[in-house]
């Protein structure tokens, strides 16, 4: 399957990626065929946050997957930007989202399934199913409620 067809099907066009918010690079390449992303959140490409405060108070559980699923948008952006082709994906194993929100909400799983479900549908079954831990937080850079990190393999060059 191509991952662009794919994209086209979803009715995603992939943004332009967005900008580094400091000090790092988006994508590591290493070993023999291994990416990892820094932490991205749904933000537009200018770097301003499309979804704002904690879910459970601001936001909702639904309004949380809308802003992981646009964070797993815009990390494809970035991966596209880093690798030239998505179709370079052999596998996502490593899902790490964190998820901002009040003391009181349990749902951290529930939000990140917003973007575990983008993976699949873009990559497959169970090439986009990755390992995943979905961890609360009382506060994300700017404000945003979600911001996820994903470790991939690459298909041999």
């Amino acid at each position: 399957m191509d991952v662009y067809e794919r994209l086209k099907e979803l009715k995603i066009e992939l943004p332009p990626a967005p900008p580094p918010g400091g000090l790092y690079t988006p994508v590591d390449l290493f070993g023999t065929n291994l990416a990892y992303t820094s932490g991205v959140g749904p933000t537009d490409v200018s770097g301003a946050a499309m979804y704002s405060g904690k879910v459970g108070a601001e936001l909702t559980l639904e309004q949380g997957q809308a802003a992981a699923r646009l964070a797993t948008i815009n990390l494809l952006s970035v991966l596209h930007a880093q690798l030239g082709n998505l179709n370079r994906v052999k596998q996502i194993v490593k899902q790490l989202g964190f998820v901002a929100c009040t003391p009181d909400f349990y749902q951290q799983p529930a939000v990140m399934n917003g973007s575990t479900e983008l993976l699949m549908q873009v990559f497959g079954d169970p090439e986009g199913r990755p390992a995943r831990s979905a961890i609360a937080t009382n506060v994300l850079p700017g404000n945003i409620p979600v911001e996820i990190e994903l470790l991939i393999e690459l298909k041999d060059s």
